[in-house]
């Protein structure tokens, strides 16, 4: 057996990243490298080449590896739909419900999915990368864990606890993950890293020979803050964390609505990183109204989100945006809002609802899922994207558009990724520019959005290169 466990004090503390960076840094020195999450809670996912859906953040792990993504890597998808029910992805496919009662006992086939899946991983690779899931020291869920230090047991893997510096209180975390948890547990921990630092190391150091001389645990590395490797995040509370870089004359401002079951939010990563666009999040109405484009992503719970935007007068504020011609985009959810009609036995099972009624269509959610990976044109433009949804809308009017329908200034269509695409992402914004009479346009170098997600996953190995001890990681890992 030859892996590593990358576990984190917290949600959020930069775990993906970290395994993103020890994949593109094992796989530089010719190691068969493959990431691994055996259970994953996000709105975030992919479709793999073979169909199957997984988390996003372990198809970039996949693609910084330089392996083909499969369901084997994140054998188990939580997908949250309200605050006590999340929705199973099983080896890539729909497997039912998990209700909030259910989360520590009602696990046993999803545990015995997710070891199977790692051993068939491990059998065709050197290494395995797996990253944890929140923090491995929740003790009260630890009777089920099979993703932090249950996987880590049953496996015999090293565990590097990743701490997040830019919170605070990180080396009471990390010693405190040391303390809370049994001994057992205690022996698999092999090290600790320190992420997202700013300042001067020399002011940290003396904490970090204390921490190391109280726990035992080496210090692997403390990695600096990159604020410009932000790609395929996998955590909700990582949204909206785009650079809002300096604007200049032309600049045009994408407002997307920050829905509470928001999925697929990396549909904005391409719109973010175009020079030139200034992407922010946002839940007010006068924001609808002053941004040059609104985008509506994703949602788990379509008819449940659309509620809430009627609440904080959202809906309200869309109208009037669409009434003056104002540019809206729907993308899958979101497209779905903007239809006429909703019927949901499935999601939210309230039955039929009304859309916002701006584009011309009717949705109806089945029980099967729609998964996929389609291509077509736009104004002569290959677009390729992927599909995950339960909502099949029906047009019954407007301009097709990448299997959706546009009405005016409003946009909808079904596939996610769309606007991954260079070439149609920059010709719809420069039509975009025109309609709202900016003097935007694409800058002729600016790197396309597949060479800008290369660029980062080599800027975070490099960073891990130069500050952390890869060959010690490598080395425990093949312990």
């Amino acid at each position: 057996m030859a892996g590593i466990l990358v576990a984190g004090t917290s949600s959020d503390a930069g775990k993906s990243l970290i395994v993103a960076g020890l994949c593109r840094a094992f796989a530089r020195r010719g190691v068969r490298v493959a990431p691994f999450k055996a259970q994953n809670m996000s709105n975030n996912s992919m479709v793999c080449p073979d169909g199957s859906e997984i988390g996003r953040a372990q198809y970039l792990q996949a693609l910084a590896a330089g392996v083909e993504p499969s369901s084997l890597m994140n054998p188990v998808l939580l997908k949250p739909g309200t605050d006590r029910r999340a929705f199973i992805v099983l080896r890539g496919q729909p497997g039912g419900t998990l209700e909030a009662g259910e989360y520590v006992g009602g696990r046993t086939r999803l545990a015995e999915a997710a070891f199977e899946a790692y051993r068939e991983l491990e059998s065709s690779h050197d290494v395995v990368v797996a990253e944890g899931a929140g923090s491995p020291a929740e003790i009260n869920l630890r009777a089920g864990d099979y993703v932090n230090f249950g996987l880590a047991r049953r496996f015999g893997l090293p565990v590097l606890l990743v701490g997040d510096i830019d919170r605070g209180g990180v080396l009471a975390s990390i010693f405190g993950h040391w303390a809370i948890v049994d001994d057992a547990d205690r022996a698999t921990l092999a090290g600790y890293l320190i992420n997202k630092f700013r300042g001067d190391q020399s002011v940290l150091d003396p904490g970090l020979v204390e921490l190391t001389a109280r726990t035992g645990l080496p210090c692997l590395g403390v990695v600096p803050w990159l604020d410009q490797v932000w790609l395929d995040s996998e955590d909700a509370l990582a949204f909206a964390k785009w650079p809002r870089l300096p604007g200049r004359a032309g600049t045009l401002r994408v407002a997307a609505v920050r829905f509470p079951r928001i999925s697929n939010a990396t549909d904005l990563d391409a719109l973010a990183a175009e020079p030139g666009l200034d992407v922010f999040a946002t839940a007010s109405p006068s924001d609808i109204a002053s941004a040059d484009l609104v985008v509506l992503p994703g949602s788990r719970s379509t008819v449940a989100d659309l509620d809430w935007m009627r609440r904080l007068g959202l809906a309200e504020a869309l109208a009037a945006r669409a009434a003056t011609g104002g540019p809206i985009l729907g993308i899958c959810g979101g497209y779905q809002m903007l239809t006429e009609v909703i019927d949901d036995p499935i999601e939210t099972a309230l039955g039929t609802e009304p859309g916002l009624g701006l584009l011309p269509a009717t949705v109806r959610f089945n029980a099967e899922k729609v998964l996929g990976k389609p291509s077509g044109s736009w104004r002569g433009h290959t677009v390729t994207g992927y599909e995950i949804h339960h909502g099949v809308v029906e047009p019954s009017g407007g301009e097709p558009f990448l299997d959706g329908v546009r009405d005016g200034n409003t946009w909808g269509t079904i596939w996610h990724g769309a606007f991954e695409n260079d070439g149609f992402r920059r010709a719809w914004l420069t039509e975009l520019a025109g309609t709202v009479g900016s003097a935007w346009q694409p800058v002729p170098d600016a790197p396309g959005f597949v060479e800008r997600r290369t660029q980062m996953l080599d800027e975070l190995a490099d960073a891990l290169e130069q500050h952390a001890d890869v060959d010690a990681l490598l080395r425990l890992a093949r312990s």
